[in-house]
């Protein structure tokens, strides 16, 4: 079997014939009887302990129902730190085992071919293209047609050597055919949210769309994202959903690149609605972050809108877009999730039916469903791919918690009535570490104490605010004591531990406690006395290794409040039997942390808002700036207070620039009235709306002499004109020949005429063809002849 074989197939391979634990006898003889790869990693069912929810199986948007022919991002997870190496997705009708081709439902697409492949011998199935660490993978699932019924996703996982699977549970994803009656409902299931207080989030966007990544017909002067717009909302607002149609608001974001529209329908859902999402748009589409920060929103979520949604245009398009629709920050287990990172493909809004990034206006009629853009749209589509390869993303969005306020409950009492009420009790404007353990009992008896744990305030934004205590106290009694228990032994602290049974390598050691007081109702002490762990001492057991003692106790922490240092040492017992210097460590340092300090030295606001560009087009420089809240007797604050970035905007405007005049060229006639002409030339044709350029060529009126009428004196006209003709050139040989060291090249040929009629002109050039370096002939220069040509009118 090759070693490039999907880690899933392998590992499964190797299992099915195996009798191992979770596997039992009428599985793997049912299994014995397929003959197709698919049935078998249907067949194969491990056993799954309660409660296991490391990894999860998602259909985008958590839908009970799925209309047919609808396309839906699935997303396999697992929860930090929790990895899989390999796995398998499938989708089967209900009911059915999957040995037969009809018993699948629905096809998968590829989106990340480096993540994910279809599997060589079971092509419905997807699975991994090359096992390594991962915690997350996406495809898109078409669903089935229409009379398909429920629809079983199932997946299985491979963590180093162990199969999970599951038939019910995270790993497994109902959905059912949506009922024709129901076709304007959403699909989303009511979506409760049992998490207590707020949550404020970090959008931050990162474009990928550029003409490295996605070259075919790139846009090079006008690609970039429009403004991002969207909102944190109920379930009772849906911004846009895969199957559903565009709002007007969202056709103007996806063909026009317009958020105002869609602003005012979000804002009309006030009640529905706590926070409108938005941020600039970036031009060109993609820059370097070191040349330009990513653009990113920032909102707040409660229990009752604790979706988002946001869009923003591809551009040019006809109605591209990516985003995210009702995306839940909310936990099954009541918290706020912390972080979410979604790579995103572009999506068409259905009310354009172009399908390049600079085609026409089309509007699409009837309106269609909002779909993803796939590889086999049309042959002219900048993502087209023959073989119906994965797009390549274009966008990448991270979502990230940075602040949420805790709710605690008080209760009030009047007589036999009680209140309870919902206490605010940490601000947004104060910002914690996380909770230290809990410390020891401040007793040691059966008698109730006290134990402490502590948090550091790290910045407060807000002094006019308040923040909580930093220390949090519970009732504790002493090891082996329970207030609830009237059998209870009253036992001693523990005695230190013994030292290591061994003075080189692993051995064990112990300690003991003993009864203080046994139970009041007489019965015997059932708590341990004794406890033995392993220890090691001097792990390296050879010559060139010396012995040393066990560490010693923890000195107290360097710092009287805040982060400190706390050491702890041993001793060198022997030296190594070699005469080498013994390599051993003997002090130990690690971090500890005391209640926290009172004086903040450096407390800041937020960051503003990014200032306009300092330019109306082309590059510029862009600031924010924030403010040193704490007082300046608390302490320096190193941070600073101002930053500084690049921008860029459309191109500026270039007008168009012209050479000089020409000199006006002979009279186009050697008698009576005529014509003169010039002309100029364009240097610099006009560009992004600049001044366009004016006319290149003037004719004015000239006389010559009255003509001479009679053929006699046309003759004669003609002869004077070759006489000086035939005078000039002798002229010119005889300065030719006088002067050798001057000599010019032969006429050129006149050039073509600069317009087609209506007068133009003709140019020929002679040119020196030897100079004399005496300054006595400095009129041997290159000569120049203009004439008219094409005088008739147009």
């Amino acid at each position: 079997m090759s070693r490039l074989q999907p880690l899933a197939l392998r590992l499964l391979a190797l299992t099915v014939p195996l009798v191992a634990k979770g596997f039992s006898d009428e599985t793997l003889e049912k299994a014995a009887k397929s003959e197709g790869y698919c049935s078998r990693i249907l067949r194969a069912q491990g056993t799954r302990r309660e409660g296991y929810n490391e990894f999860s199986l998602r259909v985008e948007g958590d839908p009970e129902f799925y209309k047919p022919g609808n396309s839906y991002r699935v997303t396999l997870s697992a929860a930090t730190p929790a990895y899989f190496r390999g796995f398998t997705l499938i989708a089967l009708k209900e009911g059915k085992e999957g040995d037969k081709e009809e018993d699948h439902a629905g096809t998968f697409q590829i989106i990340d071919e480096e993540e994910t492949q279809f599997m060589s011998n079971c092509p419905v199935a997807v699975t991994e293209s090359t096992p390594r660490r991962r915690t997350r993978i996406q495809v898109f699932w078409t669903a089935p047609p229409t009379g398909t019924g429920c629809v079983i996703l199932k997946a299985s996982i491979v963590q180093k050597r162990i199969i999970y699977f599951q038939d019910e549970g995270s790993l497994t994803k109902k959905i059912c055919e949506q009922d024709s009656a129901s076709e304007g409902v959403t699909d989303k299931p009511i979506l409760d949210c049992c998490a207590c207080g707020t949550a404020k989030y970090r959008l931050t966007f990162y474009g990928n769309w550029s003409e490295k990544t996605h070259p075919k017909d790139f846009p090079r002067r006008t690609n970039h994202w429009s403004a991002i717009i969207g909102s944190s909302h109920s379930k009772n607002y849906i911004l846009w959903e895969y199957g559903g149609y565009a709002s007007e608001g969202v056709k103007q974001v996806a063909e026009l690149g317009s958020p105002v529209k869609m602003e005012e329908e979000i804002r009309q859902q006030s009640d529905e609605v706590l926070t409108v999402i938005k941020a600039k748009a970036q031009w060109p589409a993609w820059q370097p972050l070191n040349v330009r920060a990513a653009p990113s929103a920032e909102f707040s979520v409660d229990r009752h809108r604790h979706l988002m949604s946001f869009l923003t245009m591809l551009g040019p398009s006809p109605d591209w877009n990516v985003g995210l629709s009702a995306e839940d920050l909310c936990t099954k287990d009541c918290g706020w999730v912390q972080k979410v990172v979604q790579d995103l493909i572009p999506w068409d809004a259905g009310t354009d039916s172009g399908v390049t990034y600079e085609s026409p206006n089309k509007p699409t009629v009837p309106q269609e469903k909002i779909r993803p853009l796939t590889s086999l749209d049309h042959p002219q589509s900048p993502f087209y791919d023959p073989e119906g390869g994965s797009i390549k993303l274009v966008a990448r969005v991270v979502i990230e918690r940075i602040a949420r306020k805790r709710i605690k409950w008080k209760i009030i009492c009047f007589n036999v009535y009680c209140l309870f009420l919902f206490l605010d009790d940490t601000p947004e404007t104060c910002i914690y570490s996380n909770w230290s353990p809990w410390s020891a009992c401040s007793s040691s008896t059966c008698e109730k104490g006290k134990r402490m744990r502590q948090r550091m305030l790290k910045a407060q934004l807000d002094l006019s605010v308040p923040c909580p205590d930093t220390q949090d106290f519970q009732p504790c009694m002493g090891p082996g004591c329970s207030d609830e228990d009237g059998s209870t032994c009253m036992m001693s602290d523990w005695i230190t531990w013994s030292p290591c049974s061994v003075s080189c390598g692993m051995g064990t050691r112990s300690r003991e406690r003993y009864v203080k007081q046994f139970p009041e109702d007489g019965s015997m002490c059932k708590v341990p006395t004794e406890e033995t762990e392993k220890c090691v001492v001097n792990e390296e057991c050879s010559p060139s290794s010396c012995l040393v003692t066990e560490w010693g106790e923890w000195d107290e922490c360097s710092a009287s409040c805040g982060t400190g240092m706390k050491r702890r040492h041993r001793m060198i017992k022997m030296t190594p039997a070699d005469g080498s210097m013994c390599k051993a460590e003997t002090t130990e340092a690690e971090k500890c942390m005391m209640p926290e300090c009172h004086t903040i030295p450096c407390l800041l606001s937020p960051w503003s808002e990014w200032s306009d560009c300092s330019v109306t087009c082309g590059k510029g420089m862009r600031t924010r700036q924030r403010m040193l809240k704490s007082a300046a007797e608390l302490g320096d604050c190193n941070e600073e207070l101002e930053q500084a970035e690049k921008c860029m905007l459309p191109e500026c405007p270039i007008d168009c620039e012209l050479t000089e005049w020409s000199q006006w060229s002979e009279c186009n006639t050697s008698c009576g009235k005529g014509h003169m002409i010039r002309t100029r030339m364009i240097k610099i044709e006009p560009q992004f709306g600049g001044t366009a350029c004016p006319e290149t060529v003037q004719r004015t009126k000239c006389r010559v002499r009255k003509c001479l009428r009679g053929p006699g004196m046309e003759k004669r006209r003609w002869k004077e004109a070759r006489e000086k003709r035939r005078s000039e050139q002798a002229k010119k040989n005889i300065d030719s020949e006088q002067y050798p060291v001057c000599r010019l090249k032969p006429w050129t040929a006149w050039t073509e005429c600069s317009t087609l009629c209506g007068g133009g002109i003709q140019e020929r050039y002679m040119m020196v063809k030897k100079r004399s370096k005496s300054t006595q002939f400095t009129s041997c220069k290159d000569k120049k002849e203009l004439r008219a040509c094409n005088v008739h009118p147009c």
